[in-house]
């Protein structure tokens, strides 16, 4: 049996076909579009997720109909904390606000003064990305979208009713909503009332592996899939990067270098840390919970840096690890927060700041600083889990900026831990929800498939020569002002 895991992404639609063993067979992916109306906007379309997973799924029909005519399964990642606001008839009212869009601050406030405990409740305190304050924001700047909506659902969630016809969200993704009691895995009321939202329009909750419809019959014969195909409710982009590489036990962990950068640590009980921006849910496994270090910009940055020099940032992460070997004391020092700080400063309105560059320093220095930076702000995240409670035993590296073995020895360096960098690691969110699929189709192994590893290609260890130089310079970098 085949079982599909669709991501949606923030930059991209990526669909792979797993086996029953967790072998990625095929997978096809398509970019797609942020719109940015103005500075400090971040904001897309909601059809065009599903033209680019409807894209995906009509070149796998093409391309592997053997492997289209096994599918047991299907499931859903996708990146979270965006409003969908849906009419009667199943239609966005406006576009989704996304994770990194910073419109809502001042909203943030005035919840967090509603409900002062809100941090210790939900999973952290307010912060523009998540979902509630932009609801706040709708209600003083655009209120007709609110009152011609029926429901408010998920990024993932609307592509997987579009794949169904039935409305549904899960916990993992209920929890970013800031309407969910994350200790119960409950909506809540009060913080339903503070958000100005109603139990009413709000869909069905269900666990990430629980089934959550079937695949309609038109989009089976479309691509060529069996009649009865089970669609999983999937879960939150980090919590199936987690799964695809089997953190799904207390201790294991997933270091995610992607747009953002998330250090996704699995715990058995309720952490919260609000006052170091630690994010902290129920998980996609059965009773655990995620806890997250979020670096808010991570790839991001290296993006913006090329787009600023007319390079590219592949080229940019070479030129850093030449420019590493002349030796890192007398390099740039950076906080490259080009989208703010959420763990553990929690200042969306923070900076990029760089400091000691002189005129001898080119693209090479200033691409080394910028990922340093990021590595730095995922120790930062590092200490502020592991000073709340949460255990880190083991860490594996995913996503595309994990392809980077300067990056990942810098963040090595910095944790002192050998970090794992597993195959298809950049697949590990597709993987994950893949698994979620299988879950939902074989509920007596749930524990065993989600905790199922991938195979480990690289293991990089901290670079012993660069500690004192690191540990100097993370100083420094957390005593820039920003």
């Amino acid at each position: 049996m085949i079982f599909a895991g669709v991501d949606i992404g923030t930059s991209g639609i990526k669909v792979a076909l797993v086996d029953e063993e967790g072998t990625c067979h095929t997978t096809v992916a398509r970019r797609s579009h942020v719109d940015i109306p103005q500075p400090g906007w971040s904001q897309q379309d909601p059809d065009q997720w599903w033209t680019l997973t409807v894209e995906c799924f009509d070149e796998l029909a093409s391309a592997q109909p053997g492997l289209m005519a096994r599918l047991g399964g299907l499931s859903l990642s996708g990146h979270m904390l965006g409003q969908v606001l849906l009419d009667r008839d199943n239609r966005p009212t406006t576009p989704c606000i996304l994770w990194n869009d910073q419109r809502a601050i001042v909203e943030c406030a005035e919840l967090l003064d509603r409900v002062p405990d809100i941090g210790w409740r939900t999973n952290g305190q307010p912060d523009p990305g998540l979902t509630a304050p932009k609801l706040l924001w709708l209600a003083k700047h655009d209120p007709d979208v609110l009152d011609r909506a029926d429901i408010l659902m998920l990024p993932k969630d609307y592509v997987r009713l579009r794949l169904t016809g039935d409305r549904a969200t899960e916990v993992t993704d209920a929890a970013g909503s800031m309407m969910l009691d994350c200790a119960s895995a409950s909506w809540d009321d009060a913080l339903l009332t503070a958000s100005g939202w109603d139990r009413a329009r709000l869909p069905k909750l269900l666990k990430s592996f629980d089934p959550a419809g079937q695949l309609r019959q038109t989009h089976c014969r479309r691509w060529g899939t069996p009649s009865t195909v089970v669609v999983a409710a999937g879960a939150g982009d980090n919590y199936c990067g987690a799964l695809g590489v089997g953190a799904s036990r207390p201790g294991r962990a997933a270091l995610s270098i992607g747009t953002s950068g998330v250090l996704s640590a699995v715990d058995s009980m309720f952490h919260p840390a609000p006052e170091k921006a630690v994010l902290t849910t129920p998980h996609a496994a059965p009773e655990t919970f995620l806890s997250m270090g979020v670096v808010m910009a991570a790839t991001q940055s290296l993006d913006w840096l090329a787009g600023l020099t007319g390079s590219d940032a592949v080229r940019l992460a070479h030129l850093a690890e030449a420019c590493i070997e002349a030796g890192i004391a007398s390099l740039p020092v950076s906080r490259p927060s080009v989208t703010g700080i959420r763990t553990p400063d929690n200042r969306p309105d923070a900076t990029a700041v760089f400091a000691g560059i002189t005129a001898g320093h080119g693209r090479a220095e200033i691409a080394y600083a910028v990922m340093e930076g990021v590595a730095m702000q995922f120790r930062a995240a590092y200490d502020a889990q592991l000073g709340s409670g949460v255990p880190v035993n083991e860490i594996q590296a995913i996503g595309g900026g994990a392809q980077s073995s300067l990056w990942i020895g810098i963040i090595a360096t910095l944790l002192n831990s050998e970090i794992p960098v597993p195959e298809n690691g950049d697949l590990s969110a597709c993987i994950g929800a893949a698994k979620l699929a299988q879950a939902a189709t074989h509920p007596d192994e749930i524990s065993c498939i989600l905790a199922r590893r991938l195979p480990v290609k690289t293991r990089i260890s901290p670079r012993r020569e660069l500690i004192a130089d690191l540990e100097e310079r993370y100083l420094r970098h957390r005593a820039l002002a920003f």
